[in-house]
Formats: C-alpha cells, structure tokens, sequence
C-alpha cells in the first residue's frame, strides 16, 4: 500500500510485472543492487557496477522469459527441493554477458 500514490492500486488486483514494489535499486561507492518482485512475490536481486543504469526491463525479461520458461514451466519444478536447472543458469549467464556489464 502506497499512501503517497495518486491512484492507489486496488488490494487484490493483478499487478505487472515489478510493480508490487517502489523499490528499485540502490546504490553504494563499490557496487549497485537492483531489485525486482514479481506478481507471485518472488524476489530477483543482481548486484553490478556502481556505474550500471537502470536494469528493471533486464530483470523483467529474465523472470518473464528465462526463470517462467526454463523454471516455471518445468514440470519437475518444486519449490521444496533445491533450485538447479542448468537450463535457465546456462541462458542467464549467455543473457547477462551479452548486456557487456
């Protein structure tokens, strides 16, 4: 709930990928945090360069297309069990060095 918010979104109502969150990043003098949660409340963190720039669209390209396909759409996915799935970790990592950060 935002009470500074100008239109308040309703409580239950479907929210877009990194809006459930006014969070974004922060940053220090050695590197740079940025944040994203999704609409299932799952929490996606990735620490750059102090210098780096906005990454929102990154991250929501990474949870949208390679953790919901490679992860989500596993059917042997369970979130009890330990996360390895060296689908998503393999397109990932292609995915992060083809952004040259």
């Amino acid at each position: 709930m935002d009470p500074i918010a100008a239109n308040p979104a309703q409580l239950g109502a479907p929210l877009r990928i990194g809006e459930s969150c006014t969070f974004h990043s922060f940053k220090t003098n050695n590197y740079k945090l940025h944040f994203l949660e999704s609409p299932s409340g799952l929490k996606m963190v990735l620490n750059t360069d102090a210098d780096v720039g906005d990454l929102r669209e990154h991250l929501a390209y990474i949870y949208r297309t390679l953790y919901v396909d490679y992860v989500m759409k596993n059917p042997v996915y369970s979130t009890s069990k330990q996360f390895n799935f060296e689908l998503f970790t393999a397109n990932l990592n292609k995915y992060i060095k083809s952004l040259g950060m």
